[in-house]
């Protein structure tokens, strides 16, 4: 059965698109934590991350990065977070969550946000992402 994830990635659902190659795409997450945070999917669908094979996890980590750096230049922060829990949903998947203590990793707080804001916000983020 599919994930929301690959429904999203076969376009059955719409997301706000931050950014997409051949092997992942990255999206807003629309339960944020902090302003800014972005979901990175590998578009092929695994349950558990380390279940990917070795070109697969290769491709998703240097999406991430380039993400990452593109986000990092977007939103005023001093770091860029990384989490992979996999429970959410059951389709591999990274959070990229703008920083600036440990706290703002804490999945237990939400930020307020609304699809208007979303909107602006993967499209001020996919500006500053350099695909190569």
């Amino acid at each position: 059965m599919d994930s929301v994830f690959t429904k999203i990635i076969n376009k059955e659902f719409s997301c706000h698109l931050v950014a997409e190659d051949q092997y992942s795409i990255a999206f807003m997450d629309i339960n944020p934590i902090q302003k800014g945070h972005v979901l990175v999917v590998p578009k092929q669908q695994v349950d558990y991350l380390f279940d990917l094979d070795s070109e697969e996890y290769h491709n998703l980590w240097m999406f991430v990065q380039t993400v990452a750096k593109g986000l990092k230049k977007s939103i005023n922060c001093k770091r860029i977070g990384v989490s992979v829990v996999g429970f959410e949903v059951p389709h591999a998947h990274i959070h990229l969550i703008p920083i600036n203590n440990i706290q703002d990793m804490n999945f237990s707080n939400f930020f307020r946000t609304n699809e208007n804001e979303l909107s602006q916000l993967s499209k001020y983020i996919s500006k500053n992402v350099i695909l190569k």
